[in-house]
């Protein structure tokens, strides 16, 4: 089916070939991706970017000797390509299939497993340490975006790399995006950069020959570094790259190959800090992801031929975006961050509304809950929408700048629970842990769209202090509970004698399946949810254990620190005689696969959560 990519079965394959090859080879892997990922859904944009630069890449370096560390991850899929991964890409981000990040347990070629942004100098740093220490002569190379330097993780690594003068290789992918357009003074700086890569190649060649020439040859080349060095910083100002101690290289085009395979050779050749900077375009050879970049980042599975995906109803996130608006209209204090995510997050329509009340921090979440604390402080409400496990990020600041001063917050919190395919760098499963044990911290999980309206209006209007709101990815819903939300108050929305299930969130109409279910087999079920995780409704959990005896918790979090684990202390606490189980998921990395089938892995879904209720009651009879 492809005349050359046929031929590539590992990186030598790759060598093999003819340096005027490389471009056709190039088309044909694009061809590859669009096919490919538009059956299976996955990261399409930015891997039509890096096509060039990782095949120039693999032509130059010697994988899995050398190491290439892949900022993020969602751009390494032509590195899986080119690595002997092609013919798993059906089973792309798919359960016990290929993951859409690099991961070490996959292949030697994946040398760090990444799923976040802004790391990957750091561990490139921390090999290239290792390999000096150990007395050994790899390459280490960074691949990151633009987007990437939005991140303060990275000047902080950038400034220890360049103190140091440890040898690595840096390579800057400008393609003006992240997820959404970049913003801020950092992607000024990039815009503003221009330097042929003609003269590197020109320096490099010349030094060559000097420092062959006899006895005066080195002499002559220090000499012409030293008047070169001082006319250039006449001329061309430093870059903020050359004052951090990289030797800087670029603009150069990131899509010409013959360029990239010159000056990553260049590169190779120094022994100190590099930073390449190359520009490319975002879903470069596909039309409809050039000029939608947005939407082809992450995308489900789409026509090929158009470009069009399955149209996708209200979300938690659409209705999010669309509440939020209709209070920020009658509230003028209210401001809403993003993490370089305003799509993502709802918030797309925000600023078209409300420019001055929207603030873009790029991608650096602990900027942005410390910046919110600010805004609390000046007597704004800011709303900041961020990912579960992107608010991992700003830990410290949620704790230290918001809790600690009791400052009004509003936290959404997007993507809490399971979110499928992403896998493990991406599950939500730990905020009710990490922010439970937060003093001034409420944590409130809608189960329908009404709810979730309800919990906003009251987080941003009336209450005082740091709150937030957690809520899946997608639309699952509860069947109508009938009742409106009340700080502070769980809800019973079925009577039962024999079995209490305390559930929140999403997990409460598994709570209403499970219910259904047992009572065919006669276990009547009382249905406690929990709207308000903290501050906890401890007597509604306490009637509803003393009045059965027998308490099971589902939740979409890990089980340590989770509700069942809240709940099994507060009625230890209390000297509660009561049965107690918890469904929840792990203390182990949560693979990539659907919700469904992640729920079955881990025993979460109805069907398992009932045939271990019946088993536990055939046991007691016997």
């Amino acid at each position: 089916m492809y005349k050359l990519l046929d031929k590539i079965e590992s990186p030598n394959d790759l060598k093999k070939l003819d340096i005027c090859e490389l471009p056709e080879l190039c088309r044909e892997i694009r061809k590859f991706l669009i096919d490919s990922v538009s059956k299976t859904g996955g990261h399409l944009a930015s891997n039509l970017g890096v096509v060039e630069l990782t095949v120039a890449l693999h032509t130059v370096f010697n994988v899995p000797e050398d190491k290439i560390v892949f900022d993020v991850g969602h751009q390494a899929y032509v590195h899986k390509i080119l690595t002997g991964r092609r013919s798993q890409f059906d089973t792309l981000r798919k359960f016990n299939g290929m993951s859409g990040f690099p991961k070490r347990s996959e292949s030697p070629a994946d040398s760090f497993n990444t799923g976040h942004s802004s790391t990957s100098i750091s561990a490139a740093l921390g090999m290239a340490r290792g390999r000096d220490l150990a007395g050994e002569k790899y390459n280490v190379i960074a691949v990151f975006g633009d987007g990437a330097l939005t991140g303060g993780m990275m000047y902080e690594a950038m400034n220890d790399a360049g103190h140091s003068k440890t040898p690595l290789i840096l390579i800057l992918n400008d393609n003006a995006m992240s997820i959404s357009k970049n913003v801020g003074a950092i992607a000024s700086h990039l815009r503003n950069l221009r330097t042929s890569p003609f003269y590197f190649k020109s320096k490099h060649i010349i030094e060559r020959f000097l420092n062959k020439l006899p006895f005066a040859g080195n002499a002559i080349a220090n000499s012409i570094r030293t008047i070169k060095r001082g006319i250039r910083r006449m001329v061309i100002p430093t870059t903020l790259f050359d004052d951090l101690g990289f030797a800087y290289i670029g603009p150069v085009d990131g899509h010409d190959i013959n360029s990239l395979i010159s000056v990553l050779e260049y590169a190779k050749s120094e022994n100190k800090p590099v930073l390449i900077h190359i520009q490319t375009k975002k879903g470069r050879g596909y039309a409809p992801a050039e000029s939608n970049p947005q939407k082809f980042h992450g995308i489900s599975a789409f026509d090929a031929s158009t470009g069009e995906a399955k149209k996708s109803g209200e979300t938690y996130s659409s209705r999010f975006g669309t509440t939020l608006i209709e209070i920020a209209k009658k509230n003028d204090k209210v401001v809403a961050i993003t993490g370089a995510m305003p799509n993502g997050t709802g918030l797309s329509e925000f600023p078209k509304l409300f420019k001055k009340r929207f603030f873009d921090v790029g991608i650096a979440e602990q900027h942005g809950v410390t910046l919110a604390a600010g805004l609390a402080s000046a007597g704004y409400v800011p709303v900041i929408p961020l990912y579960s496990s992107f608010l991992q990020r700003a830990y410290d600041q949620t704790l230290h700048d918001v809790c600690l001063q009791n400052l009004h917050v509003v936290f959404p919190i997007d993507r809490a629970g399971i979110v499928g395919a992403d896998g493990e760098t991406h599950q939500g499963i730990y905020d009710i842990s990490y922010l439970s044990h937060m003093p001034n911290m409420s944590i409130l999980s809608p189960s329908t769209f009404l709810e979730l309206d309800q919990m906003l209006c009251y987080a941003v209007n009336e209450h005082n202090g740091p709150i937030a709101i957690r809520y899946p990815r997608g639309s699952t819903q509860a069947k109508t509970l009938g009742t409106a939300f009340k700080f502070g108050q769980a809800v019973t929305i079925s009577s039962g004698r024999n079995l209490a299930i305390i559930a929140t969130g999403r997990m409460v109409k598994r709570a209403q399946e499970v219910a259904d279910a047992l009572n065919q087999h006669h276990i009547s079920c009382e249905i406690l949810t929990l709207p308000t995780i903290k501050p906890l409704d401890e007597a509604a959990v306490i009637a509803a254990a003393m009045k059965t005896k027998n308490v099971i918790t589902i939740e979409d979090n890990v089980k340590i620190g989770g509700i069942g684990s809240i709940i099994a202390t507060l009625l230890s606490e209390k000297n509660i005689d009561a049965k107690m189980k918890i469904y929840a998921f792990p203390d182990t990395p949560i693979t990539h696969g659907t919700i469904d089938e992640l729920d079955r892995l881990y025993g979460l879904d109805t069907q398992s959560i009932v045939n271990d209720m019946l088993n536990q009651q055939t046991d007691e009879r016997r």
